[in-house]
């Protein structure tokens, strides 16, 4: 979804260095920073998580959090809908199609 300006028309990169950290995915031009926690993220994960959020967004980003399981299992376009309100976009409803077998 993020490949290829395909959302919106917009650049999103893969693991984008910014200051200490590496970002999942970045889009430069919104100063977007869309991070994936995986299943293993404990208390600790949970407390370093929220410092690099607040270092990310003193830095002049916009972080939004996803669990993998959800991006992984979303059919409903909810994390495209996630995305285009953090980019203060209209929210795209056109229908989703199943993945293939």
């Amino acid at each position: 979804m993020l490949r290829s300006g395909r959302l919106a028309g917009l650049k999103f990169r893969r693991q984008y260095v910014i200051g200490k950290y590496v970002a999942d995915f970045v889009c430069l031009s919104a100063r977007l920073v869309i991070e994936i926690d995986g299943d293993t993220h404990d208390e600790d994960a949970r407390i370093k998580d929220a410092k690099r959020t607040e270092d990310l967004e003193a830095a002049g980003y916009r972080v939004i959090r996803f669990w993998n399981n959800y991006v992984l299992s979303d059919r409903d376009g909810g994390v495209a809908d996630a995305i285009f309100e953090a980019l203060g976009l209209p929210s795209s409803r056109a229908p989703h199609p199943d993945p293939l077998p």
